[in-house]
C-alpha cells in the first residue's frame, strides 16, 4: 500500500511539472510619463487572458500552463500600480493588478531578440493610449483671466502681445538620449548602460542650450523607460523642434574600436560598412525595447518620409560638420567624415537632425570615460557649440537671434529679456570674473538693452 501511494504521489508530481508549458523567470516594470510597463520574461510563447474590471480600479492575468519563477516588483507611492500578487491554480499563474484609478490596457507579446527571449508586455495608460501621446504637446499659452467682478469684453480692442511676439521666439532643439527602459543599449566592460549616460549627456546639453539666450532645449525622454522610434520624432515636431540630436554610445565586436562619429541620414546607402552596421543595429531597438507591430506605419507611409526628407537634409549636414569638427578638438574621432546612414529616428521629414556615437562603450578607455561627469559636460559643450554655431548664422525667420542675434557689433552683446550674466558668459566661453571686470560691474545686476563688452572678442 505504502509503495502504492509513493507511486502515485510520484506520478502527481511529475504531471504538475509537465503542467507548466512556460516559466515566468522574470518580471519587471518601467515608469514613463503615458504609462507603465509590466514585462513577463517567459521560456516559451503562452495562452494567456486579460480581465479589465472597470470601474473596480483591478486588473487580472491568468498565464494559461505558466509558472512563476521569480519575484513580483514592489510598488510604493506608485501613480497607477497600488498593488500585484500573484497566485498558482490548476496550473495557470493568476496575476492581480490593484490600481490607483481606471486603466487603459495594451498586451502583446514578443518573440526572442537581442538579450531577452519571450516576453509579455502590459502597458496600462492612466489615459487612453491616444490621450497619453496628445500629453507630449505642450500647451498654448494664455493670457492670465480678468480679475472678479471685471466684464469680460467680448472682443479684445487690441492682440495681446506676449514675450515671444515682442523679442522673437526661442529656437527649440530636441534632444533624444537613445535606448531606455526594456532596451539598455550597449553594455560596456565595467557593466556601465548606454541608456544612462546618454541621458546623463542629453540632460547636461539642454543645461547648456537652455543658458543659450533664444534657444531652449526639450528632452525627448526624461527618465528609464523606452520611446518607440517614430514617436521620438512626434514628440520633437509637437515641440516645434527646429533641430533633432539623437546621443548615443557606439559599440562594436572589436573592443579596441574607439572614437566619436557624428550621423546624419542616408536616402541611399550607408557611407562605410561600420555605418550599415551601426543603423542596422539602431533600428532593432524598436523590438528589444518592447514595441507591439500590429499598428505601425506601412511600407507607403515609409516611403513618403524618404521622398520628403530632402529638404532638411543640408542644415543636417552643416550641422553636423560643426558638431564633428568640436568633437574632435576633446577626442579621437572614428571618422573625421560625417557618416550617413538610414537611421529610422532621423527620419522626420520636418526637422533637420544627427544623430551623435559619443563614444565606444564597448572600449574599457572610453567606456571609463563616458562615466565621467566632467568628460559628459565636454561632449555635451561639443555639441552645443555645433548647433549653435549654425543658428548663430542661419537663425529661423521669427526668433529672437534672427531679429537681434546678429545684428550686434562684434565683441559687443546686447541683453535681452531673460538673460543672466552667468548665462552670457557661458555662452561666449569666458569666465564670469572676466566678464563683470571688462564691463566693470560690482554685482551680477543686468537691465535689458544693456550692451555688455565680450572679453578677447573683436
Amino acid at each position: 500500500m505504502k509503495k502504492c501511494l509513493l507511486a502515485l504521489l510520484l506520478l502527481l508530481f511529475l504531471a504538475a511539472e509537465v503542467a507548466a508549458d512556460a516559466e515566468i523567470n522574470g518580471v519587471r516594470s518601467w515608469t514613463a510619463p503615458d504609462r507603465t510597463r509590466l514585462v513577463f520574461d517567459m521560456t516559451n510563447t503562452v495562452e494567456y487572458e486579460l480581465m479589465d474590471f472597470e470601474g473596480m480600479n483591478h486588473v487580472s492575468l491568468r498565464v494559461k500552463q505558466s509558472a512563476l519563477k521569480a519575484e513580483m516588483p514592489q510598488f510604493e507611492s506608485h501613480k497607477i500600480i497600488e498593488s500585484i500578487r500573484s497566485d498558482e491554480r490548476e496550473g495557470d499563474l493568476l496575476v492581480s493588478i490593484g490600481l490607483r484609478n481606471d486603466v487603459k490596457i495594451k498586451s502583446f507579446q514578443l518573440d526572442p531578440n537581442g538579450p531577452y527571449g519571450h516576453r509579455l508586455v502590459l502597458d496600462l495608460y492612466a489615459d487612453s493610449p491616444d490621450e497619453a501621446e496628445s500629453a507630449d504637446t505642450p500647451a498654448p499659452a494664455v493670457a492670465s483671466a480678468p480679475s472678479a467682478g471685471k466684464p469680460v469684453p467680448a472682443k479684445a480692442d487690441k492682440p495681446v502681445l506676449t514675450l515671444e511676439d515682442v523679442r522673437g521666439r526661442d529656437i527649440i532643439i530636441a534632444i533624444d538620449a537613445g535606448h531606455g527602459g526594456e532596451d539598455s543599449g550597449a553594455v560596456g566592460y565595467r557593466g556601465t548602460y548606454e541608456k544612462k549616460v546618454v541621458l546623463q549627456i542629453a540632460k547636461k546639453l539642454k543645461a547648456l542650450v537652455d543658458a543659450e539666450p533664444g534657444m531652449k532645449g526639450v528632452l525627448v525622454r526624461t527618465g528609464d523607460y523606452y520611446i518607440p522610434l517614430r514617436k521620438r520624432m512626434t514628440i520633437a515636431r509637437k515641440h516645434r523642434a527646429d533641430f533633432f540630436v539623437s546621443i548615443h554610445a557606439d559599440a562594436f565586436r572589436d573592443k579596441r574600436a574607439r572614437g566619436s562619429s557624428v550621423f546624419v541620414l542616408s536616402n541611399s546607402g550607408a557611407s562605410s560598412e561600420a555605418a550599415r552596421w551601426l543603423a542596422n543595429s539602431e533600428n532593432q531597438a524598436d523590438l528589444v525595447g518592447g514595441v507591439s507591430l500590429d499598428d505601425k506605419d506601412n511600407v507607403l507611409a515609409s516611403v513618403l518620409l524618404d521622398l520628403s526628407q530632402a529638404a532638411t537634409m543640408q542644415v543636417s549636414h552643416e550641422v553636423a560638420q560643426q558638431t564633428a569638427r568640436n568633437l574632435g578638438r576633446i577626442g579621437k574621432m572614428h571618422s573625421r567624415n560625417v557618416q550617413k546612414a538610414r537611421f529610422m529616428v532621423l527620419k522626420s521629414p520636418d526637422i533637420p537632425s544627427m544623430l551623435v556615437e559619443t563614444a565606444f562603450i564597448s572600449n574599457p578607455d572610453e567606456e571609463k570615460k563616458l562615466r565621467d561627469p566632467n568628460h559628459q559636460q565636454r561632449i555635451a559643450k561639443a555639441v552645443l557649440t555645433g548647433i549653435r554655431t549654425y543658428f548663430q548664422n542661419s537663425p529661423p525667420p521669427g526668433t529672437w537671434l534672427a531679429s537681434r542675434g546678429n545684428q550686434q557689433p562684434s565683441g559687443q552683446y546686447v541683453i535681452a529679456p531673460g538673460d543672466t550674466l552667468s548665462a552670457i558668459a557661458t555662452r561666449h566661453q569666458v569666465s564670469l570674473a572676466q566678464l563683470k571686470d571688462v564691463n566693470k560691474l560690482e554685482s551680477n545686476l543686468i537691465r535689458v538693452g544693456q550692451v555688455l563688452k565680450i572679453p578677447g572678442k573683436s
